[in-house]
């Protein structure tokens, strides 16, 4: 396994935790932060527009963990690697998201 297989797995599992707040709110139909709102990350985007953030976020995801190497699930290392990915950005978002909704 290439040391870039693990990066790729680690910001696979990052993208896959963004697609969750994303698609969540935007399925909802509730507005929520985006990268493409003014001023980006703390302004309010449209439920349509979080809908295919969150998709394009899941299709990184997929192609960082599906396409890149073989990953195995059942490998420890594989999902700590992931999972580490996971944590790392569900923290950052949940720091992110509660300073702007009232969570911090």
């Amino acid at each position: 396994m290439r040391w870039y297989h693990y990066v790729a797995y680690f910001f696979g599992g990052a993208f896959l935790a963004n697609f969750v707040p994303h698609f969540v709110n935007g399925v909802s139909g509730n507005p929520f932060q985006s990268p493409f709102a003014s001023p980006p990350g703390e302004g309010l985007s449209s439920s349509t527009v979080n809908v295919l953030w969150g998709l394009l976020n899941l299709l990184i995801g997929y192609l960082l963990i599906g396409r890149v190497g073989k990953f195995e699930l059942r490998q420890t290392r594989h999902a700590l690697v992931f999972g580490l990915g996971f944590v790392a950005m569900s923290v950052m978002l949940a720091r992110v998201f509660g300073r702007l909704h009232g969570g911090l």
